[in-house]
């Protein structure tokens, strides 16, 4: 499996993000990217995916065409504020959408997904390949 990122734009964003003082409020609807990590783990591959504030409704996953998707959406909390003015908001809203090649050796249907303590991870079985085993034809 190579489970390599369909689209990596998220982490130049994240780049500037970081680097640049935030002096005014995100956009509504901007995309936050959280981490992913991979691991293989014997008969099968672990994908987990940092999605903070997010509730279990609004993560959707899928497989197309051997390409695993992650997407999720958090909305902004609307509050009037009387007694200040925000300075600055670090908590993230927005989509999330990130992508995978799965490659020729995972089991797609069987995959399993949890999400738990704002993690979701993702169990994508590897195919297991039957061995040729060698049979002895009786001649008559």
């Amino acid at each position: 499996m190579t489970l390599l990122s369909r689209n990596n734009v998220f982490d130049i964003d994240r780049f500037f993000n970081d680097s640049w003082p935030q002096l005014v409020e995100p956009q509504a609807g901007t995309f936050f990217a959280p981490r992913v990590d991979i691991k293989e783990a014997g008969d099968h591959y672990e994908i987990t995916a940092e999605l903070p504030g997010v509730d279990k409704k609004d993560i959707h996953v899928h497989v197309k065409d051997g390409v695993l998707t992650l997407e999720a959406e958090t909305s902004k909390e609307e509050k009037e504020e009387k007694k200040g003015k925000i300075i600055r908001q670090e908590r993230r809203y927005g989509k999330f959408m990130r992508s995978f090649n799965l490659g020729a050796d995972v089991q797609e249907t069987d995959i399993k997904a949890s999400f738990k303590d704002g993690v979701l991870t993702l169990e994508a079985p590897k195919i297991v390949e039957k061995v040729q085993e060698r049979r002895r034809i009786e001649v008559s």
